[in-house]
């Protein structure tokens, strides 16, 4: 490394800078989610700068006292491959302390992850594409829009997330485009989902589901709200056959996989109520 290379916690207008980074690497995230997960841990975004100018950045979210997402590991070009973006790393790893921390990263970089004590649990697929197929909503299932967190959500939720999130509900319900809906089976909750702007077209997720048949409640009327002519992103953990069915059959098409990897133990999750993964990069 040389010059004078500082790490710090981001401002909110840096954390923008990170999010325009990873929509410039592909990853396509949505248009609040930096916001959003900013809001859950203020010291969770991190970067570091060379001579003031700032050449890489990283998220370490934090939920309570056990559980962290890593994301937005990123280099600019320039500077890859001379210890910044690992000096940056192992600093901003710290403020996990001792949780457990997940991640979803490229498949090509396991190897890499492991050496810093992260192990695989499965692998996540991408599905996007113009949705083509049809949906039947099961006359059993009562759907309306979500606009505030309750505890329903929230019972629902921690069947697949390994923390209380409150916070996180509270700002991605309300969130600037963002449309979320429940399914109701005789009056209590079981699928509840988002769909969201990005940079390029928009994703659904989360998509929670006890059944297939909440799933795709939750996703017909999801989908009414897509702007005509956008595409629709959906990222389903592999080992759930089910989901990636549904995904298919809407016609949309494998573009990116990521492989999920955990540093202490991993959370157990009830991959079969997961339809869509909220964020590769957040969690």
């Amino acid at each position: 490394m040389q010059g004078s290379y500082q790490i710090r916690v981001l401002t909110a207008a840096e954390i923008q800078t990170a999010a325009a980074w990873a929509a410039r690497e592909g990853w396509n995230p949505g248009h609040r989610d930096a916001a959003c997960f900013a809001a859950v841990d203020s010291f969770g975004f991190w970067g570091g700068f060379l001579d003031g100018q700032m050449i890489s950045c990283i998220s370490v979210v934090n939920y309570g006292e056990a559980f962290s997402f890593l994301g937005f590991y990123i280099v600019a070009p320039e500077h890859r491959g001379q210890g910044y973006g690992y000096a940056l790393w192992q600093e901003a790893l710290e403020h996990a302390g001792t949780r457990t921390v997940g991640l979803d990263g490229v498949l090509d970089q396991q190897d890499n992850y492991r050496r810093s004590g992260f192990e695989p649990a499965y692998r996540n697929i991408r599905f996007g594409g113009l949705p083509r197929g049809s949906l039947t909503r099961s006359e059993g299932y009562a759907v309306s829009r979500l606009s505030v967190p309750s505890a329903a959500l929230d019972a629902l939720d921690a069947r697949v997330f390994p923390a209380p999130r409150d916070v996180f509900w509270r700002q991605w319900l309300a969130a600037d485009g963002h449309v979320s809906a429940g399914a109701r089976k005789d009056g209590v909750l079981s699928a509840f989902g988002t769909l969201r702007p990005c940079r390029r077209g928009c994703k659904i997720g989360p998509l929670v589901a006890e059944t297939d048949e909440g799933a795709e409640a939750v996703l017909a009327e999801l989908l009414q709200a897509l702007p005509d002519g956008q595409e629709v992103f959906l990222d389903v953990p592999a080992p759930h056959a089910e989901a990636v069915q549904l995904a298919r059959s809407l016609g949309l098409e494998p573009v990116f996989e990521t492989a999920r990897m955990y540093r202490g133990p991993a959370p157990k999750l009830a991959l079969d109520a997961i339809y869509g993964v909220t964020s590769f990069e957040l969690g």
